[in-house]
């Protein structure tokens, strides 16, 4: 290790120690372990440009351990990356750019939110998807513009997760050669040593998930070993690579490195001292990046900007040379043309079908014009009906598919969505059934979290579902996304709502859930883009409405029977239909007073919980609702039995009028 490099790799673990202790909070000891790692792999190996934090061909860095943030921002702040020394001594605070775990849009040179294990590594299989299906795309012979790779750093708690499991072995089979991930082994995760919960051999499982497995043993202080793996790990082009990194968590800090201690709490002021002591280090004020260090920066800055300016070169003689590809790359980053959603696109047969299956058509209709849309199902196509028509698989062996197989993965498959909409250039979408968005909801939330534009196809929406029974059929999902702030949740009632939502999901800046029926559902008349307002009139009344009905999904053409029974029997039933309570709640209070009139009783009629909907229908409103398990019976048997009849809703109307 040459002097100013392992001057550089304790500037990083003494600017870390020393935030964390004036926060007095925070996780110093992975910082202080996996210092040689960062810095090698940042100084010697990531192709990248301060200057230009989001330069397309850069390499992507995912610090998937999370909880280790002050070990990114301390790379940040050294590397010129407009982190400053006063947002390091910020490190935790309000409205500081160095919050408790990084989050994407915050921190400049931040590639992606983490800190819930184990996501960060299935966000970095899902940027490496992306990079390798854009490279396939787009490069030409001595023209390989897309060319970069994709860097995870993980700890044993990422390893322990699932998610991390069910993306390695996709990642594996699909052999995503350009995605490394660096193990920084410590074997130390809040509770102590990882030998009571986790004695595995991670590198004979790493082999069998087919990635190439490399080790170093010392990593606190072999960077020439640390660089040597990754050069390696560069070269082989058919496998991931894992590099198992043995460190010392805390390595520094005599009183407490390679123990639990450390993990998740400040050092103390005299342990910031001795670990000063134990390092060397002779600089006396607090948060100082020595003039050695600063100029070795400097310089490197200089190699990266000349990196970029290599590549903007090759871009512009690739324009020359291949003007339509060029197009073809900038209308990839651009959002899709509104224009496409004309006419034409809400246009539908007038034929009961299921919205699932509606799903498909517009799916397909979307695929005509948005070439780089890109997803696929947790093994459940055939059912979900989420596949794209005469297009191929993205698989090891066609890099340029857009279908995509998951397998049986749905926290993983989300997961990865996320990493193709971080890394740009893809419009992401992936389907499950309704019921199992609780396997995919921690990586909703992130989706959420880092406002990505993930479009997730829910089919087999409620208890229609039938006779797979209880364990398949939704109840408390639509609420529990509902609930989840900055994803909308969409529940269609035809083709034409269907196609609004999915027309809102490819352009939006948040995820966008759609639940959809397997049962067929007819076409109603008045639907279509109105249904971007969230809710709207759909059937009215002359004059003042005696009632409204307030309908999503399948349960819409049953507030309309009802509406029509209701006006037999003189009472005057407004229908509304509410396929995304988010955008209704959106729109000026004007708007929503014409569609729900204050001084009208309302009724909630969904085939799912009555959790959430009493700030539509109020103290005194009614429910048509499911506030328990199903069953196992044929759908429309269940509806029948559980009150989703128009006899029901014209009963529960009378019991509101009553009050």
């Amino acid at each position: 290790m040459s002097k100013v490099d392992k001057l550089a790799v304790n500037t990083i673990r003494v600017l870390s120690a020393e935030a964390i202790q004036k926060a007095n909070s925070g996780h110093p000891g992975l910082p202080l372990g996996a210092a040689p790692i960062g810095y090698t792999l940042w100084a010697k190996h990531l192709k990248h440009n301060p200057a230009d934090p989001s330069w397309d061909n850069r390499d992507r860095f995912v610090l998937s351990a999370g909880h280790g943030s002050m070990l990114l921002y301390s790379l940040l702040h050294m590397f010129g990356y407009g982190v400053s020394m006063d947002d390091v001594k910020q490190f935790r605070q309000w409205g500081s750019k160095t919050p408790g775990h990084p989050e994407y849009r915050d921190t400049p040179g931040v590639e992606a939110t983490s800190g819930p294990l184990g996501q960060g590594i299935a966000m970095a299989v899902g940027m490496a998807m992306a990079e390798t299906h854009l490279a396939a795309e787009f490069n030409k012979s001595k023209f390989n513009i897309v060319d970069h790779y994709t860097y995870a750093l993980t700890g044993d708690g990422c390893l322990q997760e699932g998610v991390s499991g069910e993306a390695s072995s996709l990642a594996g089979t699909l052999k995503l050669g350009k995605l490394i991930v660096l193990y920084d082994k410590n074997d130390i995760t809040i509770e102590g040593s990882i030998d009571v919960a986790f004695d595995e051999d991670v590198k004979k499982r790493y082999k069998a998930y087919g990635w190439q497995v490399l080790e170093v043993e010392d990593g606190n202080t072999d960077l020439k070993a640390i660089s040597a793996a990754i050069e390696e790990a560069k070269a082989e082009k058919k496998k991931p690579s894992l590099i198992i990194i043995k460190t010392t968590i805390g390595y520094g800090c005599p009183a407490k490195e390679g123990t639990a201690a450390c993990h998740g709490a400040p050092l103390g002021e005299e342990n910031v001292v001795a670990l000063k002591k134990a390092l060397k280090w002779e600089y006396e004020e607090a948060f100082v990046v020595p003039k050695e260090v600063k100029k070795h920066v400097a310089e490197l800055q200089e190699v990266y900007a000349q990196e970029q300016k290599q590549w903007t070169d090759l871009y512009a003689k690739y324009a020359k040379n291949y003007p339509e590809l060029a197009e073809k790359y900038e209308a990839y980053k651009k959002p899709v043309d509104e224009s496409k959603f004309d006419d034409d696109f809400y246009a539908f047969e007038d034929k009961a079908v299921a919205t699932r299956v509606s799903s498909n058509d517009v799916l397909n209709r979307m695929a005509k014009f948005i070439p780089n849309l890109m997803g696929g199902s947790a093994d459940l196509a055939p059912a979900n009906n989420s596949q794209m028509a005469d297009r191929a698989f993205f698989s090891a062996d066609d890099r340029t598919g857009t279908n995509i197989h998951f397998g049986i993965r749905e926290f993983a498959m989300a997961a990865i969505c996320n990493g193709m909409a971080l890394h740009g250039g893809i419009v992401p979408y992936c389907a499950t059934f309704l019921v199992f968005s609780d396997y995919m909801k921690p990586a909703m939330r992130m989706s959420a979290l880092m406002k990505l534009p993930v479009t997730y196809v829910l089919t087999h929406d409620s208890i229609g579902v039938g006779e797979d029974g209880p364990t398949h059929e939704p109840i408390e999902h639509l609420a529990a996304l509902r609930g989840t702030p900055g994803i909308n949740m969409w529940r269609t009632a035809d083709a034409r709502e269907t196609a609004a939502a999915y027309s809102y999901a490819v352009n939006a800046s948040c995820p966008n859930a759609l639940a959809l029926s397997r049962q067929n559902l007819p076409q109603l008349e008045g639907t279509g883009k109105k249904a971007l307002k969230g809710a709207y009139v759909l059937r009215d009344t002359q004059g003042t409405p005696d009632v409204v009905l307030i309908a999503t999904g399948s349960e819409v053409s049953l507030a309309v029977d009802a509406a029509e029974e209701l006006k037999k029997q003189d009472i005057k039933a407004r229908v509304v239909s509410m396929p995304c309570q988010e955008l209704f709640d959106a729109q000026d209070a004007k708007y929503r007073k014409s569609v729900l009139p204050g001084d009208a009783p309302k009724v909630a009629i969904e085939a799912a919980t009555s959790f959430g909907w009493a700030k539509y229908v109020g103290l005194d409103g009614g429910y048509v609702t499911i506030d328990h398990f199903g069953a196992s019976a044929p759908g429309g048997t269940l509806f029948k039995e559980f009150g989703f009849t128009v006899g029901n809703v014209v009963k529960t109307v009378k019991s509101v009028l009553k009050k």
